[in-house]
């Protein structure tokens, strides 16, 4: 059972690795400059592509990395002692990098709240009728 989970955690890794670094993909530093934002909207409740609970276990995550406490401790367990972190590393990279593509998504969009601009009412109506010819003072004019 642990070997299929980390065997699973691989993948996901590596998933995430490609869509990471796959051409026209946000930079590290975009996704980097875009935590604070997405932990704001997930606050706010503007995104609901994430909930707080999610937001929570992804903080714990990186809380146990940094953390000087360990469950399995390096010094007693050697190569063990390092396998915890590493999956729990592994797990938060993969998470990190979907949640803030599909967050870059979102504000790109141009959602309300997002430092995207909204797209113009008035480009989405006169492109409608972009076959059509000029329109002046409402009429069309060919």
């Amino acid at each position: 059972m642990a070997a299929r989970s980390r065997l699973l955690l691989a993948r996901s890794l590596m998933s995430a690795v490609r869509s990471a670094t796959r051409p026209g993909a946000p930079s590290m530093a975009e996704r980097a400059g875009s935590v604070p934002r997405l932990v704001r909207a997930v606050a706010a409740g503007d995104y609901r592509g994430m909930t707080v609970g999610r937001l929570g276990m992804l903080a714990v995550a990186a809380a146990y990395v940094i953390s000087p406490v360990d469950l399995l401790p390096e010094g007693f367990l050697a190569v063990f002692g390092l396998a915890d972190d590493a999956m729990v590393l592994s797990w938060l990279a993969a998470n990190l990098v979907t949640e803030t593509e599909e967050f870059l998504e979102w504000e790109r969009a141009g959602t309300p709240g997002s430092n995207a601009t909204a797209p113009d009412p008035q480009d989405a109506a006169t492109s409608a009728y972009a076959g059509a010819g000029a329109t002046v003072s409402g009429r069309v004019v060919r």
